[in-house]
């Protein structure tokens, strides 16, 4: 099985990983470490800051043939980071299909509005961003809610979260 986890930052997608892989030892790959090992390699000339259309449709095709040699040897993977295309499916066939499970964390706003300090307060709790987010308010809402109305177009699971930080996907 492929766990495919997405969402904007600060969502909590690293350590949703993380726990998985504690619990299930399934190994996870970050989007976001094939990203920096890309650019440091200068095997880009994409940055950290470069548009997110940019590197996700960079990124996207290395991370799509990684799925296909997870799923076609057998072996179970969790990948997690937010360059995941909403319209992934289409980039699989049915046989590749019935071996990914997918879902995206999305703040609600109310959620964001309560517990704001929180989400920045827990940015680093798996990683260690360097330097830290300038992250405000608006961005993070906007880019929430435009990730829940991507997630109902297309059809997606998404875990939404809104009173409290309890996050679960099931295998």
């Amino acid at each position: 099985m492929v766990l495919l986890i997405s969402g904007s930052t600060h969502t909590g997608k690293t350590l949703l990983a993380q726990n998985l892989l504690e619990k299930h030892h399934y190994p996870y790959l970050s989007i976001d470490h094939v990203k920096m090992g890309l650019i440091r390699s200068g095997n880009t000339d994409l940055t950290p800051v470069s548009p997110h259309e940019e590197l996700e449709g960079y990124l996207w095709p290395i991370v799509r043939e990684i799925i296909k040699t997870a799923i076609e040897n057998h072996q179970n993977l969790i990948v997690e980071g937010c360059y995941i295309p909403f319209n992934y499916r289409e980039s699989f066939g049915e046989e590749y299909l019935t071996h990914i499970k997918a879902t995206w964390l999305i703040f609600s706003e109310n959620y964001i509005n309560k517990h704001f300090d929180d989400i920045l307060n827990f940015e680093s709790v798996v990683e260690i961003r360097m330097p830290p987010s300038h992250l405000n308010k608006a961005q993070l809402e906007e880019k929430n809610l435009k990730n829940l109305n991507a997630c109902i177009k297309h059809g997606l699971q998404y875990i939404l979260i809104d009173e409290n930080y309890n996050v679960n996907f099931e295998i």
